[in-house]
């Protein structure tokens, strides 16, 4: 089965040093295990034959290092308990008035970017075939809950469809407080709380701009882009 895609062996060979490296004691990060990766992603006959052992090293290597896992439906379903007190938010938003119903609007757009990222991740991949292990803690600071793939189902997925599925949750998180602005003639927002949330919605594209390019979402949207051409 491996031979029939990779006939030198060497992806094979370069596994077996990676999972004694990783037996040893060395962090996947520096056992080669990503290079091997990007090497399978540009050939679907290796994709074909290594994903589903590229998957069971990934996920070994990550229930090994990362506490806790929450199951995926758990975590789902806080999601979008975060997203409905977005909506008890704005409906007290409107409903009150002063520094109160300020603060209340601004709570909205906060829940609302925050609850929806991972969610969208979630509907988007399982569109696409994906499948997940479990929510975690984790990302640039601040820590926030991240979504793992079990990366067998993601490598199975076209390029393409991989890059765009992680901008998914990137370009949720960046729509979120503009959907809140939108609302704010309907909840009669005070005008410093809407200056907030406008303020947050630009300081999420900066940082969309400064740093997930390099450490995130956007670089990876990036990084399978290129396997897409």
């Amino acid at each position: 089965m491996e031979g029939s895609a990779d006939p030198a062996g060497d992806v094979g060979a370069r596994l077996d040093a990676v999972e004694a490296a990783i037996a040893a004691g060395t962090p996947i990060v520096r056992s080669g295990f990503w290079p091997v990766v990007e090497a399978i992603k540009s050939d679907p006959a290796l994709i074909a034959a290594y994903a589903d052992r590229v998957g069971r090293i990934d996920e070994a290597a990550f229930r090994a290092n990362v506490r806790p896992i929450v199951p995926v439906a758990v975590g789902n379903l806080a999601l979008v308990g975060v997203l409905l007190a977005g909506v008890v938010a704005l409906v007290l938003a409107g409903a009150t008035e002063g520094w109160f119903a300020g603060l209340c609007f601004v709570a909205a757009a906060g829940a609302w970017a925050l609850g929806v990222h991972s969610p969208t991740h979630w509907i988007v991949g399982r569109i696409q075939g994906m499948r997940f292990i479990g929510y975690f803690l984790g990302g640039p600071p601040p820590p926030r809950p991240g979504l793992k793939t079990a990366y067998a189902t993601y490598l199975r997925v076209p390029a393409r469809r991989r890059a765009w599925f992680h901008a998914s949750g990137a370009i949720a998180t960046k729509v979120a407080p503009f959907v809140v602005l939108a609302i704010a003639p309907l909840v009669d927002a005070p005008s410093w709380a809407v200056l907030v949330v406008l303020a947050l919605a630009i300081l999420q594209i900066v940082t969309d701009v400064v740093f997930s390019t390099k450490v995130s979402d956007w670089k990876k949207f990036r990084r399978e882009m290129a396997f897409a051409r």
